[in-house]
């Protein structure tokens, strides 16, 4: 396996007008794109991502579908414009047959028609960002999400929150697409009243306004979808200001998984989240997974690494049953079959390449080892769709 790395997109600029365009390794080989976050506040979640993927290679024995396979990694530096340009050198200068990576759906949304309107047909698997208009309207043959349809997670917590019997919730999240999708989605489930729905700054970490403004509402809980450094900062000010015993604080996996559990503190113990995968989900593929991520890195997988690893998988299981990837239509179907071990257990493609999968509550506790954990509590949904694969004009 060969890796190469971008630094962003300026050095890519300064260094364009001399550039070689690069061969495949060998005929036959496989080239793979990352695009993910890998710098600011947000960077976190792209070194899961990257992490993740690379495990994933590795368990498939450095070469996926056992061809010869060379990954480039860019980073878009939580920027739009950075993503798109950065995936158009991918597609049009290293001529990638795959691309994955990207966390954040503004950026997807940004790189999309780039990436799939390429006539060579680059393949686009999501091992993160979900967007509405991707599962839906824009639904494409090539594009296919290993994790979820953004409001899905949300949707779960909505459901679990009215079955707890909570009537009146205060929701916020920021100001994005992913963010909009999430409280859409926790709103298509939560029955009681919602006493104010807010929307910050993307990448915001000062939210002493916000905490005033939710005290003074009086709810009886909190619904939250903050990831990365977003998520640390706005859950040890709630809990600052003396509010997770008085208003419960509910949130997704990834506002308080392990890319935020350990900033956070035991200001998250108690806490509850909805989520499609756990590092205390026991079937066999997650173990192995788990076990040998925290044995590489040292640190508990989050779920950002835990698609990643699915994408890799999926990609290796995917070539070998289309007998190699130069028949796009077999590949094509092969990834419709999703027949491979996914960390997450039960999984299958609906008609428009987004998950049907269980989603779980959890609850922030600690291990053995004095770690803070998502510890299952039950399931929520069982083989759960998105609401957006009627929209899908795609046959299948």
């Amino acid at each position: 396996m060969r890796r190469r790395n971008f630094l962003g997109t300026t050095a890519l600029a300064a260094s364009t007008s001399a550039a070689i365009l690069p061969a495949r390794a060998q005929a036959g080989g496989l080239k793979i794109g990352i695009v993910t976050t890998l710098s600011g506040p947000s960077a976190g979640l792209g070194r899961e991502t990257v992490d993740g993927f690379n495990l994933g290679v590795k368990h498939a024995g450095g070469k996926l579908g056992g061809l010869t396979t060379e990954i480039i990694t860019g980073d878009d530096q939580f920027k739009p414009d950075v993503g798109k340009a950065t995936a158009e050198r991918m597609v049009q200068r290293d001529r990638v047959d795959i691309m994955t990576g990207v966390v954040f759906s503004n950026i997807m949304l940004a790189m999309a028609d780039t990436v799939l309107k390429d006539r060579r047909g680059v393949f686009y698997l999501s091992s993160n960002a979900g967007p509405s208009e991707l599962a839906g309207r824009d639904c494409h043959p090539n594009f296919f999400s290993l994790s979820w349809q953004n409001d899905n997670t949300h949707e779960a917590m909505g459901q679990h929150m009215t079955n707890a019997g909570i009537k009146r919730a205060y929701i916020m999240a920021p100001n994005y697409p992913a963010g909009k999708d999430a409280l859409t989605g926790f709103k298509r489930y939560f029955k009681g009243e919602i006493v104010a729905e807010v929307y910050t700054q993307l990448g915001q970490t000062d939210y002493a306004a916000e905490i005033a403004a939710l005290r003074a509402a009086k709810p009886e809980a909190t619904y939250f979808f903050y990831p990365g450094g977003m998520g640390i900062a706005f859950v040890r000010q709630y809990a600052a200001a003396g509010l997770v015993q008085t208003v419960p604080l509910f949130g997704p996996s990834f506002s308080l998984d392990q890319t935020i559990l350990p900033g956070i503190g035991d200001a998250a113990l108690g806490l509850y989240s909805s989520t499609y995968w756990s590092e205390k989900l026991e079937n066999a593929a997650n173990v192995k997974f788990v076990s040998e991520f925290e044995a590489s890195f040292n640190r508990i997988p989050s779920p950002y690494a835990a698609q990643a690893y699915d994408t890799a998988i999926l990609i290796d299981a995917a070539i070998r049953q289309a007998g190699g990837f130069a028949d796009k239509e077999k590949f094509r179907n092969a990834l419709r079959a999703a027949s491979f071990a996914s960390v997450r257990g039960p999984f299958k493609f609906n008609r428009n390449h987004f998950p049907v999968q269980n989603y779980y509550l959890t609850q922030i506790q600690k291990d053995a080892k004095g770690r803070l954990v998502n510890e299952l509590r039950g399931i929520i949904f069982s083989s759960h769709s998105d609401a957006y694969v009627g929209q899908c004009k795609m046959k299948g």
